[in-house]
């Protein structure tokens, strides 16, 4: 027996049916720029209104050979600043017209390729790539099918991406720890190695000991809160230990303040000064008051969006690279000298 409760969504012909009009009618009213008479607009208008009827997107893409859909491909989307860039980006996204759809997916080269292959089955219009490293049949593929790609947290060539400014500000993280009175540095990251992490954490080792200063570096296994326990389990577990560290992301930042404040018995930033990187709003939080490097979600997420259009309207312009440099918002785990 035929399920009778099963979806049935308003149709173009109830509404032509309603309104005493063609169903080319219809359609020409729901279609920007078409020729329709004013009255006929109205009655169609007024039955759409009356039926609760909605143009069928997803048939029209299939005509078009193109949806409005936008892929967004993340790893862990749900933590840190990855979370407030994927709201960002979608907000953005829904304000010019798109339909986000979020691919929660794993790093290795064929999770990544599902979820492309996912996406150009569905005729998405873009895609943007906040975390992963996609390999190079990843960006094969989008060209062949012309789907543009835009990159957040990774340089890659023959592609929009934007990008922190991650150098600038572990360097000025080493330059006032130095200039605050402080000795024994220190670089909290993770195992993940992701690009973003990993040129944090050379920036700071390089700035560091060009300024001759004894600096060491931690890594936990991930890139969170459990990881920057761990790490500084290791940091402060033997040899002389630091009286600042700079953490990788805020996740981590949190676990190794934890870590100092009650394992160790230490305070913050009395004897030992913490800097973070991300800003997530858990970061002025009174049990951290973190002084971090902030990045802005709805900044990086114009920005994307941004190259989005202009690669939609440019497909053969050269690739644009947009780099925002972060700043430092003091608080209380850290006050460098004025």
């Amino acid at each position: 027996m035929k399920d009778e409760k099963r979806m049935r969504f308003v149709s173009a012909e109830q509404v032509a049916k309603l309104a005493g009009v063609s169903r080319s009618a219809v359609s020409r009213t729901f279609t920007p720029g078409a020729s329709v008479a004013p009255a006929t607009r109205e009655k169609v208008m007024r039955a759409a209104e009356e039926l609760g009827y909605h143009v069928n997107d997803l048939a029209r893409g299939v005509l078009a050979n193109q949806s409005r859909l936008v892929g967004i491909v993340a790893t862990k989307p749900e933590l840190g600043f990855r979370a407030h860039l994927t709201a960002a980006l979608a907000k953005a996204l829904i304000g010019r017209g798109s339909i986000p759809i979020l691919i929660n997916t794993g790093q290795t080269e064929e999770e990544l390729l599902a979820a492309q292959k996912m996406l150009i089955g569905h005729r998405a219009e873009a895609t943007i790539i906040i975390s992963g490293s996609p390999p190079a049949s990843f960006f094969e593929l989008a060209q062949r099918n012309g789907q543009p790609l835009v990159v957040i947290g990774r340089s890659e060539q023959n592609v929009d991406h934007v990008r922190a400014g991650n150098s600038e500000a572990s360097r000025n993280a080493a330059n006032a720890f130095v200039e605050a009175g402080r000795r024994r540095l220190a670089v909290v990251g993770s195992l993940s190695r992701t690009p973003s992490i990993a040129e944090r954490e050379s920036a700071f080792l390089a700035a560091a000991q060009a300024l001759d200063m004894d600096v060491v570096a931690a890594r936990g296994p991930d890139s969170d809160y459990d990881s920057g326990t761990a790490a500084a389990r290791d940091l402060f577990s033997s040899g002389e230990k630091p009286d600042a560290v700079f953490c990788a992301n805020d996740q981590i930042a949190f676990g190794v303040m934890d870590f100092i404040r009650h394992e160790l018995g230490l305070s913050i930033p009395e004897d030992v000064a913490v800097i973070g990187f991300d800003d997530v709003p858990e970061a002025n939080w009174l049990s951290y008051k973190l002084t971090t490097f902030r990045q802005d979600p709805a900044v990086m997420a114009a920005r994307a969006v941004d190259f989005l259009e202009h690669r939609l309207e440019n497909p053969n312009a050269a690739p644009g690279y947009e780099r925002v440099i972060p700043e430092l918002v003091v608080r209380k785990s850290f006050v460098p000298r004025s």
